[in-house]
């Protein structure tokens, strides 16, 4: 019986290793197309990537930033064509650009390295970088930012697959001392 268990146990573990690496989803080393920090409209594209060197100097982030304090940023005009257009940029505490508090501005001007720079101290809760191109048609992105908030459902997601591993564990021992019980 010991000997059937080896094979079962082995197929567990590898499948819940497989499984379960998929959760661990990084913001880098992924195609433009695939990055949830690109934006396009109309084959435009700008990607915004975050830091917060003062907590982790190694770390890259997109719209879900771990901890409140200084946070700087970076927006890359991806498309050549958006460098030769005057674009600004607002960060709002809330989602509303007219109606919520501005964090910060820049006015809208041209920026043909294709990179925009800054950096802002938020504290916990919700944010939106909008990024707006005066072209014709006028082009209008946004970024929902997430400052210290935890999320349950990549918790959740996260914690599903270890969970039934062990429970098919527990299951596969608890059926194994059963028998083991029953040839005595």
């Amino acid at each position: 019986m010991f000997r059937q268990m080896i094979p079962i146990c082995a197929a567990a573990f590898v499948l819940s290793t497989a499984f379960y690496t998929d959760v661990a989803a990084a913001h880098g080393n992924v195609s433009l197309e695939a990055d949830n920090c690109v934006r396009g409209i109309e084959g435009s594209m700008v990607h915004l990537s975050t830091y917060q060197p003062q907590h982790d100097p190694e770390a890259e982030y997109c719209t879900e930033i771990p901890k409140e304090g200084n946070t700087f940023w970076v927006i890359d005009l991806v498309d050549h064509a958006l460098r030769n257009m005057p674009i600004g940029i607002r960060v709002v505490k809330g989602n509303d650009e007219v109606q919520s508090e501005t964090i910060k501005y820049i006015r809208s001007t041209y920026h043909p390295d294709g990179v925009i720079k800054g950096e802002f101290d938020l504290n916990e809760g919700l944010y939106t970088v909008f990024v707006t191109g005066e072209g014709v048609p006028p082009l209008h992105y946004e970024y929902p930012l997430r400052v210290q908030m935890f999320n349950y459902a990549d918790t959740f997601r996260a914690a599903v697959v270890p969970l039934l591993v062990l429970l098919l564990l527990a299951f596969i021992t608890n059926n194994f001392l059963k028998s083991r019980r029953l040839q005595r």
